[in-house]
């Protein structure tokens, strides 16, 4: 049939089977618009009150789905506005596709209004990206970009539509979904070298991230760990691939990290590390990072095999597909002595555990668990209250926790609520803090007009938190533009928008406001006082190795 490239665009994102999409119309785009008004029936269109909040929408429903999430936008600042969300989908490897309208061909290189270079612009943080000169590559482009987009290591792809391509027409003939390009396991002699090193362990340690959500391999992950007695840990993007409460799960690794878990790892003579980096929140002080272990790494990317630490190891290939040839080549094992010595670390840890009366933190997140559904999907922003949330939320459902890992983006949190909720079609929850959630407050507007059932939880201790932290312990407590005490009154702001919401400040009256938030319809504010001075701990210092951990401190 013959079509525009606008038409050819919607028809073949539904083709690929995006439900829903996410965006902000502008005058280079509109030709896409018109379109999608025409096939309302077929896809629905999610219009936010900013085009970041609509990237971080399609990044929390790709997270969320495990599908493609989509977001649309116009030309120049539109486009840039993108920016952010998309690198932050680049860094945590979320798998999206973002379509931008550009100024006509022939206006191309003139600076004429509102033209950008945004292939140019996003070339460093998408896994691809296209310009389109012609209409005849518009249809076999966007599959393109969905088949990259799921395919080894997600990312994000951009595809830059001219607005004379938009009007163009060309035949347009339906095909099947893309599948993602095959995965392969990594090789058989890398396989047997690992098993040999692995087998040889007498203090093994499972360390993965969120390639194993992507790669559906959570089973694989605690038959290896039962399979040679061996206890397991994760980094921020690896949470809730495992139920928090299996007994080997040691919880979060790292800077901010459970005690029992980074102590675990730094004790290890073998740790085997499964689709997931090293990085500097993970490692600390690299030269003293792990020094009497060996490492066996397994990666879909091969670019992060001995990219920060070396390993003895390294394996290239899908890491659900590696597992299911190792693990038959692994002796089954009991390591007594081994996991009395985690057990000694969990119980060090316990030791160090907040169990202060009134409205700490932690107690703040014991109480959301207590309502949260299985399915229940929980963003966060960044900062303290990211850590809080990762330290003590409960999971039993992979892709339930949705955080800005790799590039720590406040401002996250509320679009990718509306993104999973979107995707899931039920509740989600965001815990925030008041610096986080000024940064895009704006997206309330979007949950009160789509009615979104989302629970927003703001953390707030008038100040910038995790910043506020750094600045007591190490810059001589010198408090440099982090204390906010901004007049900002966070119920008025929740019914001013169409929202309800109410200020909490007991640990009674958080947990009956949660109540009525999970009984409203739609978006529920929570404004939740802590005390500035309240600390994310344990806490590696930066630079820093094991022996260098806080995990007590009061401040004056």
């Amino acid at each position: 049939m013959l079509l525009s490239g606008a038409d050819i665009i919607v028809k073949t994102l539904i083709e690929q089977g995006a439900d829903t999409v996410f965006g902000y119309p502008g005058g280079q785009i509109l030709n896409v618009y018109d379109s999608l008004y025409k096939y309302r029936d077929e896809i629905t269109h999610v219009l936010t009150a900013h085009e970041q909040g609509a990237a971080h929408a399609a990044d929390g429903y790709a997270r969320a789905t495990g599908k493609v999430g989509v977001v649309i936008s116009t030309s120049g600042p539109g486009a840039t506005n993108l920016v952010t969300g998309i690198a932050t989908a680049y860094l945590d490897s979320v798998p999206m596709v973002a379509i931008c309208g550009n100024v006509p061909s022939m206006q191309i290189g003139t600076d004429s209004f509102q033209e950008i270079d945004i292939t140019g612009i996003t070339l460093p943080i998408t896994k691809h990206n296209y310009f389109i000169s012609h209409v005849s590559d518009l249809a076999d482009t966007i599959r393109e970009a969905f088949r990259l987009a799921k395919s080894g290591r997600p990312g994000p792809i951009l595809v830059d539509v001219p607005k004379d391509v938009q009007i163009a027409k060309y035949e347009y003939e339906p095909k099947a979904p893309v599948e993602k390009a095959e995965s392969y396991p990594a090789k058989d002699v890398r396989i047997e070298e690992a098993a040999e090193i692995i087998n040889s362990a007498k203090c093994p340690f499972v360390y993965f991230g969120g390639g194993i959500i992507t790669a559906n391999a959570e089973e694989e992950v605690l038959a290896l760990a039962e399979k040679i007695d061996a206890p397991v840990g994760c980094s921020l993007m690896g949470l809730s691939a495992v139920p928090t409460d299996h007994p080997r799960f040691l919880g979060m690794q790292g800077m901010h990290g459970h005690y029992a878990s980074s102590m675990s790892m730094h004790n290890a003579d073998v740790i085997i590390s499964l689709g997931v980096r090293f990085n500097d929140r993970v490692t600390g002080n690299r030269t003293k990072f792990a020094v009497g272990a060996k490492i066996v790494h397994i990666d879909v990317d091969g670019s992060e095999l001995n990219k920060t630490v070396n390993s003895v190891c390294g394996l290239r290939g899908d890491v659900k597909l590696t597992l299911q040839k190792l693990i038959p080549l692994l002796k089954e094992s009991k390591k007594d002595e081994w996991m009395a010595k985690v057990d000694a670390f969990r119980k060090e840890e316990e030791s160090y555990l907040d169990n202060r009366d009134g409205l700490t933190p932690r107690r703040a997140i014991l109480t959301v668990n207590a309502h949260l559904g299985e399915n229940t999907a929980v963003c966060t922003d960044v900062g303290q209250h990211q850590m809080w949330s990762a330290q003590s939320l409960n999971f039993k459902t992979p892709r339930r926790f949705l955080s800005s890992g790799g590039l720590g983006t406040m401002g996250f949190g509320l679009g990718a609520a509306i993104g999973a909720a979107f995707g899931t079609g039920e509740r989600s929850v965001l815990i925030t803090g008041d610096g986080s959630f000024g940064m895009n407050l704006n997206e309330l507007a979007t949950a009160v007009s789509y009615n979104v059932p989302v629970v927003v939880l703001i953390m707030n201790n008038s100040v910038l938190g995790m910043v506020r932290q750094w600045q007591t312990l190490f810059y001589d407590k010198h408090y440099s533009n982090t204390v906010l005490n901004r007049k900002t009154d966070f119920t008025a702001f929740a019914k001013a928008f169409g929202a309800e919401g109410e200020s909490v400040s007991t640990p009674e009256e958080l947990d009956s406001a949660l109540k009525r938030a999970f009984g409203t319809d739609g978006p529920y504010i929570i404004d939740c006082r802590i005390d500035k001075d309240e600390f994310v701990l344990p806490m590696l210092p930066p630079g820093g190795c094991m022996e260098d951990i806080i995990t007590k401190l009061e401040v004056n």
